[in-house]
């Protein structure tokens, strides 16, 4: 996973990137809270970030609560790293927006754990919104067959999105969840195939 370091401290910022990259994920290394900031506003951004929290320019308290106003940084897991432990230390960091709390120094293996938590709730929280989108297309293609649909009052053939003209099954399929079986039914049955049948084929085929 990609993830955000925001750390002023050239030695811990490099060993942390050294660590991430060790446990197999991507670092985007920063070193004040104006470039992490920065680096959260580009498009594909991490969906991670270990913030310390004292740093120049602005510090990870203040950042946590910068991304939480915005609704595209909400989702991203922070985690404020610090050497600040007292207990309302911990309180002032979690209610800044802080998803979890690393005291300096820290444990390498605690803080593996601590990102691992971290990934798996970002993975959710992209399956969930994968969900959404997959259920907000689908309640579009149910108002869609609600609507106004053009077909041809001759052939029946239906005009879609695209201006082009499509069978019934291959439309109403194309845009539910819909499969089709093909059959006679007996008025057309009469009308176009009973005559060219013999005797026999019809007797088996009467509905």
């Amino acid at each position: 996973m990609k993830i955000l370091v925001a750390e002023d401290d050239r030695t811990s910022n490099r060993m942390l990137g050294i660590l991430l990259q060790k446990w197999g994920h991507e670092v985007i290394s920063t070193t004040d809270g104006a470039q992490a900031w920065k680096a959260l506003a580009q498009p594909g951004a991490p969906q991670l970030a270990i913030l310390d929290w004292m740093m120049p320019l602005v510090d990870g308290p203040t950042l946590c609560r910068m991304a939480r106003q915005n609704p595209a940084l909400r989702s991203v897991y922070i985690i404020l790293l610090t050497t600040l432990g007292r207990t309302e230390d911990i309180v002032a960091g979690l209610e800044s927006g802080a998803n979890d709390y690393v005291i300096k120094p820290f444990n390498h293996a605690e803080l593996q754990a601590r990102i691992n938590v971290g990934v798996r709730m970002v993975l959710l929280q992209n399956e969930l919104a994968a969900t959404r989108r997959e259920c907000h297309a689908a309640q579009e293609e149910v108002k869609q067959l609600r609507g106004i649909i053009p077909i041809c009052s001759y052939c029946k053939k239906i005009r879609d999105d695209q201006n082009y003209w499509t069978q019934v099954e291959s439309y109403i399929a194309k845009h539910s969840a819909a499969t089709f079986s093909h059959g006679v039914c007996p008025e057309c049955f009469e009308k176009f195939l009973k005559d060219a049948m013999t005797p026999s084929e019809t007797s088996e085929n009467t509905p």
